[in-house]
């Protein structure tokens, strides 16, 4: 019997009946009524049919419609509405409008985002939202959910490691999170991978979250609530603001949530200049916006920034925001109109943007069953194809970060090979597996259950009491297991008790006596062992790393319902690992560093190492982007249409750096056309020199010749994931915008292009470009 088995082999897939029920919906042409309202009337343009529905509402209906728990307006025939339902890597059941019973009682949990962010596969994430949208819109239909906006992605830069939430997002690097950001809105909301589908209905509703420089949870003391993150305009600009103006003018993003904290002072939710001046008028956002849940609330009670209740609820309104997450408005909207605090202007603003995307999904046109999304259904939740998808995302994520000396992949010809599987993350709850915010999942293979595949008679030892905190350990007994088997697994890191929403963490340490049971198990094996991490945040392995009885280290990140089939996968090499990380992995001392310091630059002067690999001057475990395989691959440059650029376009601006005169030009006075223009397509041939076909992301960075203050020491331009069997060579092709990546901002927050030398960088291979001013 072959001990190897396929995808087919292991799946269960649950028949769904068909549910009875319709799903909530306005404008029922059964009602007579219906008919004779212009609001129900789908040829006529949204605005206008919004308008007449507020025209219609009492003021009492219209400030009920402004919290995410909008109750019915029975005698127009609108149903209640939630606005609050969550999908950041699957449908979950952590927000109040999704339901999962008998008739759908699951749905597909894919790997947590920083694990499918390692992929740099902007293809895959569409895939993943588009599978997430459709199964979305199949709870809707089966009448399992009381909406269809859900607030998802997480696109806040992991900015510190320590933060308990960096698990959600797609790590620390601008142009990947926005990347992520488009990729997924875009497939989750029904539009094509490149964009420009959409004319009509929505098939789910994406938001993104948390605007903006939101990437504090609670840490000594500090929590969300209180913190005033203090960011310059230059970090805004080309760090915290990129991904959020990406997801809504390239992937037209239907969503905005604004954030817990202060941004300078000003609470985000009551930022006039974030939600209006910045989000609607500079990029055209089109959208609804949204409370964190309870942030109004806490402007007021906790934050102290308003001296009422109702100068909050004003605050909010005249800021740009449309509905919240909780209950104050419900308290304290009534009073703040009748003391003159909030204009009817105001509220019908909110509530034409809220209306507008309830009529976008096509919840006021009909039973939904006969119009766009109808005839999505149970069937396609848990469906094969996306389960496969799953298994797909958390493979091609894992990233190898230690192979010495070629201990990987393990033999899987020899029917007598042993294996012992050992640690606290060895036989994970599905908690540990899935991550935060996540839903009941299709199926759930755990680590152990991934290799029992490979190795029927696997030996397990959970090395640790109690779980990752690992207070104790029988370390001793584990020591025995290993001495008895060929090979040894430890499945070491963290779980949700140690990282997640409301927990930074305050070291980089793993838990406890991991480290000790690590070092004496790997000492007493035959073999050099194999180091498993499940963990969002990085860790400081250093010891691993450089310890020759610890032969392959590999990180799975919170790899989602088929982690466990995908980590045996690649270990006993039916897969070819490629992931790449996504977050630099700082030494243990790193966290001397204030996690409040919001500054993205090193500061030399004060010993301030700076953050992520674009700014930091530190010593590093592992860098952004590091990742291995069991090929080898090769790079070479071999067309760039421009070796010189040269900027004869707009006024040439001038600043002194160390005494000398440096030329530039602002990117707002080129303009578009102008910088389309000046685009470069960089052509780079890659091949693979080993034996296996493997799925490899290619990155492209740019750092400048001559390192200047302020600059990044290199930066991700273009990135793209290339398919190659053994021995294959491919040409890979990058466009790249002068105007978006080879610029900088400066500190007035102004993007700019400045002249001088800049080299292209693929691995070890380079290619300079110099810029003419």
């Amino acid at each position: 019997m072959d001990i190897r088995f396929t995808f087919a082999a292991i799946i269960f897939l649950t028949l769904h009946t068909a549910h009875s029920s319709n799903p909530p919906f306005a404008c029922d042409w059964s009602n007579p009524a219906s008919k004779s309202y212009p609001f129900c009337n789908p040829k006529l343009p949204i605005p206008q049919r919004t308008k007449d529905l507020l025209s219609r509402l009492t003021l009492q209906e219209k400030l009920s419609q402004l919290v995410n728990t909008a109750p019915s307006i029975p005698r127009l025939g609108i149903p209640a509405y939630q606005w609050w339902s969550e999908a950041l890597h699957g449908v979950g059941n952590v927000g109040p409008g999704i339901h999962f019973n008998a008739s759908i009682s699951s749905a597909t949990s894919f790997p947590q985002v920083i694990l499918s962010a390692a992929t740099f596969d902007s293809l895959l994430w569409y895939r993943i939202g588009r599978a997430i949208g459709i199964e979305a819109r199949a709870i809707y239909n089966a009448a399992q959910a009381q909406g269809l906006t859900f607030w998802a992605p997480n696109i806040n830069i992991f900015r510190d490691p320590r933060w308990g939430r960096g698990q959600e997002t797609p790590g620390e690097d601008p142009l990947l999170t926005s990347r992520y950001a488009v990729s997924y809105v875009r497939g989750l909301q029904g539009d094509s991978f490149h964009g420009g589908k959409l004319r009509g209905h929505l098939q789910a509703s994406a938001c993104c979250k948390h605007f903006t420089a939101y990437d504090l949870d609670n840490w000594k003391g500090v929590d969300r609530f209180l913190f005033d993150a203090r960011v310059s305009l230059q970090d805004l600009a080309d760090t915290y603001q990129p991904p959020f103006q990406s997801c809504v003018q390239q992937g037209g993003a239907s969503g905005i949530m604004c954030a817990y904290n202060r941004v300078n002072g000003v609470p985000s939710c009551a930022d006039f200049n974030l939600l209006t001046k910045t989000v609607r008028k500079k990029w055209h956002f089109r959208g609804y916006i949204t409370s964190d849940c309870g942030a109004v609330g806490i402007i007021h009670d906790q934050q102290g920034f308003t001296k009422s209740a109702e100068e909050a609820v004003a605050d909010v309104l005249r800021a740009g925001m449309d509905v919240e997450c909780g209950s104050y408005l419900t308290d304290h909207a009534e009073s703040a109109v009748l003391q003159k605090k909030v204009s009817m202007s105001e509220i019908d603003r909110a509530l034409h943007n809220l209306f507008s995307i309830r009529m976008r999904l096509g919840l006021f046109g009909g039973n939904p069953s006969s119009l766009p999304f109808g005839m999505i259904g149970p069937n396609h939740v848990c469906s094969k194809e996306h389960q496969y998808l799953a298994l797909e995302a958390a493979r091609n994520g894992i990233v190898l970060l230690k192979n010495s000396p070629t201990l990987l992949p393990l033999p899987i010809t020899s029917p007598s090979i042993s294996l012992a599987v050992i640690g606290p993350n060895a036989n994970a709850s599905p908690l540990t597996l899935l991550g935060n915010y996540a839903g009941p999942p299709c199926k759930f293979v755990t680590i152990l259950q991934g290799f029992q595949h490979y190795v029927k008679n696997a030996v397990y030892h959970p090395g640790c009491d109690g779980g990752p905190k690992c207070s104790s350990a029988k370390i001793e007994q584990a020591v025995e297991v290993a001495k008895k088997v060929d090979y040894v697994v430890l499945v070491m890191g963290l779980d949700q008790s140690e990282e997640r929403e409301e927990r930074d963490r305050i070291h980089l340490d793993l838990p406890g006596k991991q480290l000790e049971l690590i070092n004496s198990v790997a000492e007493a094996s035959k073999k050099p062992v194999i180091l498993v991490l499940l963990c969002g945040g990085p860790v400081d392995i250093s010891s691993a790393k450089y310890n020759h009885k610890i032969g392959g280290i590999l990180w799975a990140g919170y790899p989602g319902e088929l982690g466990g089939i995908a980590l045996a996968q690649i270990i006993f090499g039916d897969h070819n690992p490629g992931g790449r990380l996504p977050v630099t992995w700082y030494p243990k001392d790193y966290i001397k560093v204030p996690m409040t310091d919001m500054r993205m630059r090193a500061d030399p002067s004060t010993g301030y190492p700076g953050r992520t690999y674009r700014f930091y001057k530190g010593p590093k475990v592992y860098e952004f982007g590091y990742g291995l395989s069991y090929s080898k691959y090769s790079y070479e440059f071999v067309s760039v249409t421009h070796d010189k650029l040269h900027l004869n376009q707009s006024s040439t601006h001038f600043t002194v750096e160390n005494s000398e005169t440096v030329r530039y030009k602002l990117v707002s006075e080129l303009g578009e056309q102008t910088c389309q223009s000046m685009s470069l397509s960089v052509t780079v041939r890659v091949q693979n020199h080993g034996s296996m076909v493997g799925k490899h992301p290619v990155l492209l960075f740019m750092r400048p010749k001559i390192q200047k203050s302020g600059n990044p020491l290199k930066q991700l331009v273009g990135f793209q994931s290339v398919m190659l069997d053994a021995g294959e060579m491919a040409h890979v092709g990058f466009a790249v915008s002068p105007c978006e990546h080879l610029s900088r901002a400066n500190e007035a927050g102004a993007m700019i292009i400045e002249e001088g030398s800049q080299v292209l960088l693929v691995d070890d291979q380079e290619h300079p470009i110099d810029i003419i001013v």
